[in-house]
């Protein structure tokens, strides 16, 4: 069913089509396969995530980090595969919420939604604060004043900044997707374009021997079992959730796509390709550029691994530094936006399903896109960004180092859903025991291990910042709160709206085998 604007009335509760996937309203057919591909690596935001990852991962691996990135690429590459699949049975906005509901029933597919907002919140939150950190940074850069690099250390003018990011990204996210994707080709497109550039000139540098530490290319740094310990290996799929997190965003816009079976799992493999051969790109040429010592600019530098591209840009580039802190900039300004896209598609399913309050269900009757879902998402991030700022840098840091495992939460469920989903069909061809079967289970077991590893982790008083509760580490204290939470609201809400939770609005299902149906 379709709604031109308004409430969009729930899912059939009765006849024929109870409890099968219906259509919100959303604006169909606005998105293509290349815009998706744009909106999906700018979800991720590789500028800002290399930077920030690059260093910590060359202090436990070294010049192995080209193989930590392949390794943690694989249970990404696996996931995604079972995601495809999913959407080419059920191209459904609300993904791991509708998809886990439809394999597990209701309790489980609400917690799957649940998992992927909190999720998308924590990150809305972490993104609009880096935007203000290298705003100021680059302003510093170009006004030769590095003093004012520190205003946004003052809590009051991180704050007020950042709602003003914030408030851009929602004013873009509410107006329709043709305006999001025309944002994004633009500030994706200059991201990209200097993080080639920063690799290209970086190897420039190696050629003509004026590398900080020149490392010759050698083919072992591809070899994951080159790899020093098990410790190593953990640390690079735990590594992976944070820079491959945000190509699912091409499978939330299954409803607004053209040929919605197919384009947003096509798109998601290409995301998650993309990003995997610029991540290599890019940590080979720094590797042969600064080597892996913890001289001035070595990637072993514990005074720089924070931001490797801000401390590398001036000696590789020059004069053009200020390009890799506004590509940072741009990256998370623009990941800013485009991550409202998942939070906003999951909430206005679960409202149009009756999982959530009949007002998540609506659409804006001018743009057709989920106007409700995306102001309550700008604005519980906000609050949320603006009061852990000022209780503590720390506490925002370890919320999060939470993030991890919510992703891992919701990931791994959605992994586990292609695979029962799709268990008549499992031995039906080759093709099918491959893509909905092997890959998604080994892809989700990755993750459960993942996350359980965390959780344990976590429970060390010295985990992540140090800060704990209890005797607990705030880490494993906040992860746990947020899914007591989500666990609480869920019960509140099957007391409130029955229907979705007896399988109602949104039934359980398991398509026959093709085989047997032409017999």
């Amino acid at each position: 069913m379709s709604v031109s604007g308004g409430a969009a009335p729930l899912a059939p509760a009765a006849g024929d089509d109870a409890g099968g996937i219906s259509r919100k309203g959303l604006s169909a057919g606005t998105v293509g396969l290349i815009g998706a591909v744009v909106i999906g690596i700018s979800c991720i935001a590789p500028a800002y995530t290399l930077t920030a990852a690059l260093g910590p991962t060359v202090s436990e691996v070294g010049v192995q980090v080209p193989a930590i990135i392949l390794v943690g690429f694989i249970p990404m590459l696996l996931v995604a595969f079972g995601y495809r699949e999913l959407n080419r049975e059920m191209p459904d906005s609300g993904t791991s919420f509708t998809w886990a509901a439809r394999a597990f029933g209701p309790w489980v597919g609400w917690m799957a939604g649940w998992g992927l907002v909190a999720a998308t919140i924590l990150v809305l939150s972490n993104l609009a604060g880096i935007a203000v950190d290298f705003l100021f940074l680059l302003i510093a850069q170009l006004s030769g004043a590095p003093e004012i690099a520190d205003l946004a250390a003052n809590p009051v003018i991180n704050v007020i900044v950042c709602l003003l990011f914030m408030a851009g990204a929602t004013f873009v996210s509410y107006r329709d997707m043709q305006t999001t994707q025309k944002l994004q080709y633009v500030l994706v497109g200059f991201q990209v374009l200097v993080l080639v550039l920063f690799a290209g000139a970086a190897l420039v540098e190696f050629s003509n021997g004026s590398a900080f530490e020149a490392t010759p290319f050698d083919l072992s740094w591809f070899n994951p079992f080159a790899v020093s310990s098990f410790s190593a290996f953990a640390a690079g799929l735990s590594l992976s959730i944070f820079i491959f997190w945000g190509w699912d965003v091409t499978l939330t816009m299954n409803e607004e796509t053209k040929d919605p079976d197919k384009t947003p799992g096509r798109a998601a493999t290409l995301t998650v390709v993309t990003i995997v051969i610029l991540y290599l790109l890019i940590s080979v040429a720094l590797l042969m550029y600064a080597g892996t010592g913890e001289g001035e600019f070595g990637l072993g530098n514990p005074d720089i691994q924070d931001n490797v591209f801000f401390a590398l840009a001036g000696p590789i580039l020059g004069p053009l530094a200020f390009l890799v802190s506004l590509a940072v900039l741009t990256s998370s300004a623009s990941s800013l936006q485009s991550t409202f896209v998942g939070p906003a598609r999951t909430l206005l399913a679960m409202g149009h399903y009756g999982a959530l309050p009949r007002r998540f269900a609506q659409v804006s009757p001018r743009f057709f896109t989920p106007g409700f879902a995306t102001l309550v998402s700008a604005f519980v991030a906000s609050a949320f960004y603006a009061v852990m700022r000022f209780v503590s840098e720390n506490v925002l840091w370890d919320t999060i180092t939470t993030l991890g495992m919510m992703i891992c939460f919701y990931y791994g469920i959605t992994a586990f859903a292609c695979v029962w989903y799709f268990r008549h069909q499992w031995f039906d061809s080759v093709r099918s025991a491959v893509f909905t079967l092997v890959f998604p289970l080994v892809g989700g077991i990755i993750l459960a291990v993942l996350f359980v590893t965390t959780l344990v982790d976590s429970m060390d008083p010295d985990y992540g910042s140090g800060s704990s509760v209890g005797g607990l580490g705030l880490v494993f204290v906040l992860g746990m709160l947020i899914i007591v939470v989500g666990v609480v609201i869920m019960v509140w809400q099957a007391v409130r709206r029955p229907d979705f939770f007896r399988g109602r609005t949104l039934s359980m299902a398991a398509p026959e085998s093709l085989r047997r149906r032409r017999r």
